[in-house]
């Protein structure tokens, strides 16, 4: 038995740079205010205490993928709280393939569905440009964003050719 196992978070250096950035300038406001007295301590207090709060928040996002004998399973906390399974009986097809995050889904994270190109279906992503295409027996379509092609190529090779 072979289990592919994967766990990836929002570590882009080009995302770390660009909160740093806003993040410089929006401090540079808030002091400056403080500075004029147009804002006082505990205001001031609260208002870097929520910046740094909400600006640490995308840290806290994981994507989990796991394959193995039952099939593909995936969680990206905060959004699932556990693994979500998709059975290998239940998949009609499945491949690796390169994907355009912006303009196929609108960007990373867990995209799609209703919201943007219903016909290109859900995303669940962190970085990168490679997935796992699932198409389900019912048509609907997954993508699982991965940094490990080669090896979940042949995990995939392994359990759809012995199904």
């Amino acid at each position: 038995m072979r289990i592919f196992k994967e766990k990836q978070r929002f570590t882009q250096t080009w995302l770390i740079v660009l909160l740093a950035i806003t993040n410089s300038i929006v401090f540079i406001i808030v002091f400056k205010a403080f500075l004029d007295e147009k804002m006082g301590v505990i205001n001031f207090i609260s208002v870097i205490s929520f910046i740094l709060i909400a600006s640490g928040f995308i840290f806290i996002f994981e994507l989990k993928t796991r394959i193995d004998e039952l099939g593909i399973h995936y969680q990206f906390f905060p959004f699932h709280l556990t693994l979500k399974t998709i059975p290998w009986k239940d998949m009609e097809q499945v491949k690796v393939r390169n994907y355009n995050a912006i303009s196929e889904f609108g960007g990373w994270g867990l995209k799609g569905g209703g919201l943007w190109k219903k016909k290109n279906g859900i995303a669940i992503t962190i970085k990168g440009h490679v997935g796992i295409q699932v198409i389900t027996n019912a048509g609907k379509k997954i993508l699982i964003g991965t940094q490990k092609r080669e090896a979940v190529t042949r995990i995939l090779t392994r359990y759809l050719n012995n199904n």
